[in-house]
């Protein structure tokens, strides 16, 4: 379904930096394409894009095309036409400026160019009373000549091929946001919360509380709030034969049906989604972020700025596990894929994550943007954790700015207890610390509630608000029933005492898939006294399998020819993200989002507490 596994769940050596390839938010806007010289040696074209403006700033974008021998630095150069257009805060280069002169010159992790290969960069400006287009490039020092002009009109500015463009000084797009850090959003809503989940009344989807309900015993929990997975364009209206019935409009017509003041939704349809696993690879092209952009964010951004809905708080769940993907799966780990090498070159999550903090954030005061951030047993480890803090913030800046994230979370759809009740990463047996065990294989954390704690403060420093928060998602980390260890072994036996302590009762912690013997955590609970956590929440609805067991053809069972992934086979012996274990999964088991029976059984046997 929607979970996929740590970057390689062997020692720290599997685990490398991040090689970030872009943070450019691109979007409408005024473009200039410069052609070049086709010289072998030397040439070069870039795209210049005003991706929004407003009255006295403006948000531009750059493409570098190299068309030339491969490059392993580079410095672009170009003259503003007036004096009043300043580059003010740029992201993914180093920017000079000496009157209308700029120099942008690369950072440490995106100064090679292939021949044929790009660079994407951008930034924040201002500008006086005219915007004029830059029209000479040089690229180390050759000019790229051949200047065209192909602009497209936005809300706050008119556009000439030839002449300086002009913005209304008053006037602002509809649903883009002001790249300049606000407090308070430009759409609906009222005061923007430090914690949205504080006094509010969570909506419960009816099409999962039916379900529950159905099943025996399932109204102990039936009444339970979980989030709604907008996870393709069909479940934004739901059109008949989509296999979806109930559109977003009318899950937030629900929410005001039921008189509740927050609802979750899980933005989860980026190009080329899932890059490390098969189970709901997604349905956009990993090179088509116009598609994402267009036919799926603004959409959602469209209904979630109605004023109709200004009592609901919003909580956008953005793109699970697609940042973590291309710190630890893109290149030279364990888990490396070709797939997550692509969007890691092509900067598509990046940018598509980006879009979608700055559209969601700007429609409504009452929208809130929490990031996935994977789970401890994912980004836990030294060479993992700092690489993806700095990834945050770079999307963050890439969006327009550190207020577009109002929060992060962590386990979303995973399986790691919120704490480990009977040993810490303190804990030492027989003169050895637990780290040195393999199970916790030198991992600075053994929970989430740990290493949610220690992001947070990490983030915080690296940029993000103070107000910041973390949600947790409780839906199946509970791990009761009479597997649950009464306490800690009595063990010297430093990975024995480990793992009869372990309330985590996985084969392996790299284990994701319809897991054995888990069992529900803690309710949906606001504020639930951990420093920093805004709540613990059911993001993933249980009993929806997270994939199938074996391969399960296009037709009637699958309609949406879903992919099989050997991680959700209870046969299979495993790979180097899960250190060659067997899975753990439960057999049976239908196409990820499909009701699962018996795993929901399961969990409510094996919940924590207990029903």
């Amino acid at each position: 379904m929607r979970f996929f596994p740590p970057g390689g769940a062997t020692r720290p050596r599997l685990r490398r930096g991040l090689a970030l390839a872009s943070a450019l938010v691109l979007g409408s806007g005024l473009a200039v394409v410069v052609a070049n010289q086709a010289n072998a040696a030397t040439g070069c074209s870039v795209q210049y894009q005003v991706v929004s403006q407003w009255g006295g700033g403006f948000t531009g974008s750059v493409t570098i095309t190299n068309l030339g021998d491969a490059i392993t630095s580079w410095t672009l150069k170009w003259n503003f036409a007036d004096a009043n257009q300043k580059v003010t805060q740029p992201w993914n280069a180093t920017v000079t400026q000496s009157g209308t002169a700029v120099t942008a010159v690369n950072m440490s992790y995106n100064g090679s160019i292939p021949t044929g290969g790009n660079q994407n960069w951008g930034f924040n400006g201002t500008w006086g009373t005219v915007n004029p287009l830059p029209t000479t490039f040089t690229l180390n020092g050759v000019t790229c000549t051949g200047v065209t002009a192909t602009p497209t009109a936005t809300p706050t500015q008119t556009t000439s091929p030839t002449a300086s463009p002009t913005a209304s000084p008053t006037a602002s797009p509809t649903l883009s946001a002001s790249p300049t850090p606000t407090t308070s959003p430009t759409g609906t809503g009222g005061t923007h919360l430090p914690n949205p989940y504080t006094g509010a009344k969570w909506y419960v989807n009816p099409d999962w509380s039916t379900k529950a309900a159905s099943e025996p015993g399932g109204n102990r929990i039936s009444n339970q709030p979980t989030a709604i997975w907008l996870d393709s364009i069909a479940s934004i209206t739901a059109p008949a034969g989509s296999g979806y019935t109930t559109s977003l409009q009318k899950h937030l017509d629900n929410a005001l049906a039921q008189g509740a003041t927050l609802i979750q939704l899980v933005i989860y349809d980026l190009p080329g989604r899932d890059c490390a696993a098969l189970a709901s690879n997604g349905e956009i092209a990993p090179a088509d972020l116009t598609r994402y952009q267009s036919q799926y964010i603004d959409p959602i951004a469209a209904l979630e700025g109605n004023s109709k809905y200004s009592s609901l708080r919003i909580v956008n769940i953005i793109e699970p596990d697609s940042l973590p993907n291309l710190v630890t799966n893109a290149s030279g780990q364990a888990g490396a894929t070709s797939a997550c090498a692509t969007m890691l070159q092509n900067g598509n999550y990046v940018n598509g994550v980006a879009y979608a903090l700055n559209h969601l954030h700007s429609v409504s005061t009452n929208t809130y943007n929490y990031v996935d951030a994977g789970h401890h047993a994912w980004l836990g480890w030294d060479p993992n954790f700092q690489p993806a803090v700095t990834l945050f913030a770079q999307v963050a800046t890439a969006a327009g700015g550190f207020d577009r994230v109002d929060g992060f979370i962590t386990d979303t759809a995973n399986y790691t207890p919120v704490s480990e009740p009977f040993f810490n990463i303190n804990t030492v047996v027989n003169g050895t610390s637990v780290k040195q065990s393999h199970w916790i294989d030198f991992n600075n954390y053994v929970d989430e509630l740990t290493y949610a704690q220690a992001l947070r403060s990490a983030l915080v420093s690296a940029g993000f608000s103070s107000n910041l928060g973390m949600l947790i998602d409780t839906s199946r980390d509970g791990w009761g029933g009479t597997a649950r260890p009464a306490g800690p072994s009595a063990s010297t036996d430093l990975n024995m005492f480990v793992d009869q302590s372990r309330i985590d009762r996985r084969i392996h912690a790299g284990n994701w898939c319809n897991q054995s013997n888990a069992g529900l955590g803690a309710r949906p609970t606001a504020n639930p006294g951990p420093a920093g956590i805004h709540a613990y929440t059911w993001i993933k609805p249980p009993g929806e399998s997270d994939g199938s067991s074996s391969l399960i053809p296009t037709g009637p069972d699958n309609p949406g020819g879903k992919g099989f992934d050997r991680m959700c086979d209870p046969t299979y012996t495993g790979n180097a993200r899960n250190g060659n274990s067997m899975t753990g999964a439960l057999a049976n088991a239908p196409v990820s989002g499909a009701w699962f029976s018996a795993q929901f059984q399961q969990l409510m046997t094996n919940a924590f507490p207990a029903l």
